[in-house]
Order: C-alpha cells, then structure tokens, then sequence
C-alpha cells in the first residue's frame, strides 16, 4: 500500500470550503494531479491536499486569494485520522451538566444529567422546566451539551 502525501494549506479563517473548491476546480483545469482535498469543519484556517508531490500543491494554490501559503512538510495520516474521526458524545458529558434534548418528543428541553451509563450510551437526566423531578433515561444521542459542571477544573 502506498503512503499517502498530504500537504496542509493555510487558509484565511472561513474561506476553506473556497479554496478547496477552487483548488478542485483549478487542478482539473490545469490537470495537476491532486488525488483528494479535505476540509475539516473543526479545524478552522487549514486545508488539506493530497497530491505526489509539494509543488504541485504550491502551482495549485498559487494566486488564490485566501491562502495564506502551505505548511512546510508532509502531515500524517494518524494525526488527520485523529480529527476525522468523531467522538462520542457520552465521553464529553459528566454527572450535573446542563444538556439539551435535540431529539424526540422533548425535544428542545433542557435538564441535567443525573447519572451516566456509558456502556449503553444513555444517559439519565431530570428536566430542568418541570416544577417537580422527573428523572428520565434517554439515548446519549439525543443530547447535546449546553454548559459543563460548574466547581469542576
């Protein structure tokens, strides 16, 4: 199996999905043999190239507005798999966060977690709008993550 090349290419700061396109448009134009282009929506001001060599990833982006230029070396295919692949949601919740429910019958509630079971990814929550407790057991899923414990550093 052949090792990938992939090159990072800074970017203005919301303009990724731009320069991608244009890059896309741009290496089909001109017939530059770039294999892939990625943007990561969490990584802000960078995109990634795959292509044989850097300077086809340097005649490629070179002229386009919003690059800043491309980031000296290759990147690995570890440390891209590491923000491609998403994490559960049930790993970043803690027992007294605030959620919100994003789907179901109560959906758009907000409450706060009560207990956690990560292996069957549920949670229990008491809703935070009724006057009295009412702990219920929802899908991890179904929540997201409104506010962190507070006393919690």
């Amino acid at each position: 199996m052949k090792v990938a090349n992939i090159y990072g290419v800074r970017t203005t700061v919301g303009q990724e999905m731009n320069v991608a396109l244009l890059i896309e448009s741009r290496a089909k134009a001109q017939k530059i043999p770039i294999k892939a282009v990625l943007v990561i929506e969490e990584l802000r001001g960078v995109v990634f190239v795959e292509a044989p060599a850097p300077q086809y990833v340097d005649r490629v982006i070179y002229g386009i507005k919003h690059v800043k230029g491309r980031i000296r070396g290759k990147v690995s295919l570890n440390e891209l798999e590491r923000l491609i692949i998403p994490k559960p949601i049930i790993e970043e919740l803690d027992i007294g966060d605030i959620i919100e429910i994003v789907s179901g019958p109560l959906r758009g509630m907000r409450a706060k977690i009560i207990r956690l079971d990560r292996a069957r990814q549920e949670v229990t929550v008491e809703l935070l709008e009724t006057p009295y407790p009412l702990p219920i057991t929802i899908s991890a899923d179904y929540v997201k993550l409104i506010e962190k414990q507070r006393g919690k550093e």
